[in-house]
């Protein structure tokens, strides 16, 4: 692999964190160019979205690469799909989303429709990249049940009150994400968003309530490490 650096006359190290800070936090680019600048750093919010826009999609690409391989060889117990309603310019679009049994995004993908044919195509999708999980946990739209019947998988679906929870609940980072942009432009945004966004997020998700404060603290400098090294 090329260096994507070698034509940017600033450090990498400063790049990645300003990448950080837009992706992982419910931040504007205007407020992390004066966080930055907090710290003696002076570049402008218009070159924290071009860093964002060149080297968000390499950073996810690493982080997915490394954890679908992992994901492939695990278990896959159970699945949660939903899809969210995102407004672009007027007009209703769906996010669908798969979040596995311990809430890590495994796939987000933008369609207009809302029917068999966008559900099948995010149901192949996910699958091709991770594999036929155990069981999987809808809400009561149809078309996951058409798009289920049509690859023989509906004797694993799950339908109830309160069982799709998990998905529910992964859509707020992104929800908080949205309302600090200012909504979405474009489908072609809101794709490359969400999938950069989702990457990132489970990198340094660390399930917090499920480790004491000396392995979380450990867990979270280990991620930290991996960020910094990435493209390098």
């Amino acid at each position: 692999m090329k260096n994507p650096f070698r034509y940017f006359k600033t450090s990498p190290e400063i790049i990645r964190l300003a990448v950080m800070m837009y992706v992982r936090f419910p931040l504007s680019l205007r407020q992390v160019e004066d966080l930055l600048h907090e710290r003696g750093i002076d570049i402008s919010y218009e070159t924290v979205g071009a860093w964002w826009n060149r080297f968000g999609p390499i950073f996810a690409a690493q982080i997915r690469k490394k954890r679908s391989a992992s994901v492939r060889g695990l278990p896959q117990w159970r699945w949660h799909l939903d899809e969210m309603f995102v407004r672009i310019n007027g007009e209703t679009h769906y996010l669908w989303r798969a979040v596995d049994h311990e809430g890590e995004v495994l796939e987000a993908f933008v369609t207009k429709r809302r029917d068999r044919k966008a559900a099948l195509r995010f149901l192949r999708r996910a699958m091709k990249r991770y594999g036929r999980p155990n069981l999987i946990v809808t809400d009561c739209l149809r078309s996951y049940r058409a798009a289920m019947k049509e690859i023989g998988n509906e004797i694993r679906q799950r339908t109830g009150r309160w069982l799709n929870n998990r998905a529910e609940n992964s859509h707020q980072p992104l929800r908080r994400r949205e309302r600090a942009m200012a909504k979405f432009r474009s489908a072609k945004s809101l794709q490359k968003f969400a999938s950069i966004h989702s990457s990132v997020h489970n990198h340094f998700n660390q399930e917090r309530h499920l480790y004491n404060r000396k392995d979380f603290i450990l867990n979270r400098a280990a991620a930290l490490a991996q960020w910094r090294h990435l493209a390098a």
